[in-house]
């Protein structure tokens, strides 16, 4: 076999490849993000998941002069999403944002390709909202405590609409009906809007939305809030009590949002990423759009999200397992 060039080119072909080998290697947290960033979305544009989204994306572009770009990926209950982030490529140039449906999935659906524990590593969570218990303005109650009182004495005779069977607002009237010990019929839409319309219809009685969407709806007189399902009354609508002041003790749900990276990207990327977000939502203006939202920031370790995820899961399969819950 015959040999090309002198010597000392073959030396410097060889020391150059090794570079290029090196230089190809994993990303370190100093070379981290060293090409644009993808933000994977369970849900569609337009709601509170899409607005977190491009908010922090925006800022981690101007922190780190890379694009965030948000790829939304609806569909089965924000698993297609999950899944597609799970096989990314751990160098955390993908990032997947989680939200309270998937912790439900975990147990409403029986075989998933990822999970959501150990596919993941967790990054820290962004925002939270409650929900509001709305009532048509045909039901004579005022609060969550008139609520329940009324549906004790008309057994199957209230209802409320779900964006969904499985949904965050299916199981959130599941929740109240097992604390309260009443028997309420749920009745699912394909999606919010159908729901919502149902509502202002009178077609139902109940339906549990997110307080940016409710506002409007009790402002213009349309509809009544009966209670926040947070355990703290919102800014948003302070003169609405928590549900679980009604005599329902440890009741509380919300729509979170946070960010979690596959489960083999590096500790030291997980830990800049962490430190970068959680600095972001700190800043007085991104306080102000995401509670002006009815958002709340949250921020945290990578541990505390990890926990928090965990509680979720196993708080969820407890409705789900009752209420007999069954992906649509």
């Amino acid at each position: 076999m015959r040999t090309i060039g002198p010597p000392c080119l073959r030396i410097s072909f060889a020391a150059g490849l090794a570079l290029a080998l090196v230089s190809a290697g994993p990303v370190t947290a100093q070379q981290y993000p060293s090409k644009p960033i993808r933000l994977i979305l369970p849900f569609p544009p337009g709601g509170s998941t899409d607005i977190v989204a491009r908010l922090i994306g925006q800022k981690l572009t101007e922190s780190w002069g890379q694009p965030v770009l948000v790829d939304n990926r609806p569909g089965a209950g924000g698993n297609i999403a999950a899944e597609t982030a799970a096989k990314a490529a751990p160098d955390g140039h993908t990032l997947f944002q989680v939200n309270v449906a998937n912790a439900i999935g975990a147990t409403l659906y029986p075989k998933l390709n990822y999970d959501l524990n150990t596919s993941f590593a967790p990054v820290t969570q962004l925002a939270t909202t409650p929900y509001v218990l709305l009532a048509h303005p045909s039901v004579p109650a005022r609060n969550t405590r008139e609520l329940v009182a009324l549906a004790k004495t008309r057994p199957g005779g209230l209802n409320y609409a779900s964006a969904g069977a499985g949904s965050a607002t299916h199981l959130s009237g599941e929740l109240l009906k097992a604390l309260s010990g009443t028997d309420i019929l749920h009745v699912p839409y394909k999606g919010t809007g159908p729901a919502v319309t149902a509502l202002l219809s009178g077609e139902v009685d109940l339906y549990f939305t997110t307080v940016p969407a409710a506002v409007p709806l009790v402002k213009g007189g349309r509809v009544r809030a009966l209670g926040v399902t947070s355990a703290r009354r919102s800014p948003l609508m302070s003169d609405v009590a928590p549900i679980a002041d009604a005599g329902l003790k440890g009741y509380e749900t919300s729509t979170w949002h946070g960010i979690l990276a596959p489960a083999a990207t590096p500790k030291e990327i997980v830990v800049r990423l962490n430190s970068e977000i959680v600095k972001i939502l700190a800043q007085p203006d991104v306080r102000e759009k995401l509670l002006g939202q009815g958002l709340e920031p949250i921020g945290g370790t990578p541990e505390q999200f990890g926990a928090y995820i965990r509680s979720e899961i196993a708080k969820w399969a407890k409705v789900v397992k009752a209420s007999g819950a069954r992906a649509e």
